[in-house]
């Protein structure tokens, strides 16, 4: 299974066990930023494609060394929102032998509820927060069935660090202008009613895992220490405040931050602290399990 994000190109070799456990072979990540310059010109650039193309090859020597038998991609926001978009994913399937899905919201929702949620408990309705590098989902439902609620927001790490944040490091004045966007479009696309159902939050993907290996100072990057970790407001808003300070070099010597992530987790952080207060959530508990996951118990589940 590979996720073709906006900021990171993803792998996941697994398989599915007895009482329809998935079990992880092989995870891996890679920062090529497919969506660079999307939000302003509309399209993939070649460097950005290379880049791509580069590490599906890559994955794919990998899958076949593993003996994979099937091999699915899911395409989100950068490819949904390019004019090329289909185009790179006719190239993709044919250069790499992928089953490339370009998914819609909607579904990108779905498979990350299920990812996120799978063998959870809970009565409450949960929410998990997944902040991508062209959109953010809100997804909301109670574990173990499907979402009562979702909205996919074009609140991208990507998309708003090319917004708002041009100098390094950012002036005050632009981080103040991107956290009210982020309020705003967050308080527009989720009505307070389903803000104040939830009871719990998950937080999936790069921006929220790095918080917590931030959080650990955790170097190398350990995965075991970095899943159920629970993540308060009051730590994302101190690591905010210490980022926010410091320049894209500095920021890549930051232990538990990988250095690729560093020019655009300043924007993945406000929208992860604005979410935070206008769900009314003093902490989340970050995941490792997501849009992977979900896809991959969604192809690989009889039935």
């Amino acid at each position: 299974m590979v996720d073709l994000g906006t900021n990171s190109t993803r792998l996941l070799v697994a398989q599915l066990t007895e009482g329809n456990v998935l079990e992880e072979l092989e995870r891996r990540s890679v920062v090529t930023k497919l969506g660079e310059g999307v939000d302003a010109s509309g399209h993939l650039n070649d460097a950005a494609l290379a880049r791509v193309h580069a590490c599906l090859a890559d994955y794919r020597e990998t899958a076949e060394r593993l003996g994979v038998s099937r091999c699915i991609a899911v395409a989100t926001s950068a490819v949904r929102d390019a004019d090329n978009g289909d185009e790179f994913r006719q190239e993709a399937s044919d250069r790499h032998g992928l089953d490339v899905r370009v998914i819609s919201g909607d579904e990108e929702a779905r498979l990350t509820f299920l990812g996120a949620t799978s063998g959870r408990p809970g009565a409450r309705p949960a929410l998990v927060i997944d902040i991508g590098g062209g959109s953010t989902e809100y997804v909301v439902g109670k574990p173990g069935g499907d979402p009562s609620f979702h909205v996919s927001t074009r609140l991208g790490s990507v998309r708003q660090t090319e917004r708002h944040l041009p100098a390094d490091p950012p002036s005050h004045e632009s981080m103040e202008a991107l956290g009210a966007a982020a309020n705003a479009i967050i308080a527009e696309g989720v009505p307070a009613e389903v803000r104040e159902s939830v009871g719990a939050g998950i937080a999936v993907a790069g921006t929220a895992t790095s918080l917590a290996a931030i959080d650990q100072e955790l170097d190398p990057y350990d995965q075991g220490k970095v899943h159920g970790y629970d993540l308060s407001l009051g730590a994302c808003e101190r690591m905010l405040a210490m980022l926010a300070t410091r320049s894209i070099a500095e920021r890549r010597e930051v232990a538990g931050l990988h250095p690729d992530r560093a020019p655009t987790i300043l924007a993945g952080v406000v929208i992860l602290v604005e979410s935070m207060r206008l769900f009314a959530l003093d902490r989340v508990e970050t995941s490792e399990a997501d849009i992977l996951h979900g896809a991959a118990l969604d192809a690989l589940t009889p039935g």
